[in-house]
């Protein structure tokens, strides 16, 4: 499943990005993970954050424009790439905090190229491409904020409701909404496993029935080897 995960900061997004990509690390499918378009990239060294903040704005944006276009490449690449935020996230918090001098974030500059990213996805055919909306309520957001803060917050608890609304109204833009390639997903009072649970039943409708047949192989606990036993593929558990 090529999986595009949107929404507010706080609903869940890397923590889902997390439990897919070692649900597909599991069963030796190989994932590209890119789970670093807030600014500043959260990849990046400590030191190189600190430097990403105080770039200026144009500097930002092109960098952001252009890692953004480059990664409508690794979707089509790649069998399982998990991006967090992506496009949808720089639509909205440029446009959102692009003028406020105390956020990182850099003006919208007028643009509007989403449509055109998703285009250039759609045009591949890619069958089980998957926008994932995952979002909780604003008391949930702000609890999350209080308990475990983010180094570089971008959203202030204040703002929670109006940019869940901002986010509602940018994917109810997206071609792959219009595709009914988006599921919605809340995760307010689930535990991140029940989440990921459901992010696995409602995305089954959208996935190839190569990956429904990988979802039911049940694989052995802890690490296993494959083997070939005449002609017999066989997963066998690694002695501790």
């Amino acid at each position: 499943m090529r999986s595009i995960f949107v929404g507010t900061e706080y609903a869940g997004k890397s923590t889902l990005i997390q439990l897919l990509g070692q649900y597909y690390r599991d069963r030796k499918l190989p994932i590209h993970g890119d789970d670093h378009f807030t600014l500043p990239d959260s990849t990046l060294s400590p030191e190189s954050r600190a430097l990403m903040v105080e770039f200026p704005n144009d500097v930002k944006e092109r960098m952001q424009r252009m890692q953004i276009h480059y990664h409508v490449d690794i979707i089509k690449k790649y069998e399982y790439p998990l991006l967090g935020g992506w496009h949808i996230e720089e639509a909205v918090y440029s446009s959102f905090y692009g003028d406020d001098p105390d956020s990182p974030y850099y003006p919208n500059y007028h643009y509007g190229f989403q449509r055109l990213y998703e285009s250039l996805v759609l045009d591949a055919h890619l069958p089980d491409v998957v926008m994932i909306h995952v979002t909780a309520s604003d008391e949930a957001l702000q609890e999350r904020m209080a308990e475990t803060p983010h180094d570089y917050q971008i959203t202030r608890p204040e703002d929670v409701g109006k940019l869940k609304e901002c986010f509602t109204e940018e994917i109810g833009k997206s071609l792959f909404t219009h595709q009914r390639r988006t599921i919605e997903l809340d995760t307010t009072d689930k535990t991140p496993h029940e989440s990921f649970d459901e992010l696995l039943l409602l995305s089954e409708p959208l996935i190839t029935t190569a990956e429904r047949a990988i979802r039911n192989l049940a694989i052995p606990e802890g690490e296993y080897e494959v083997r070939y036993v005449n002609g017999v593929r066989q997963m066998i558990p690694q002695e501790s």
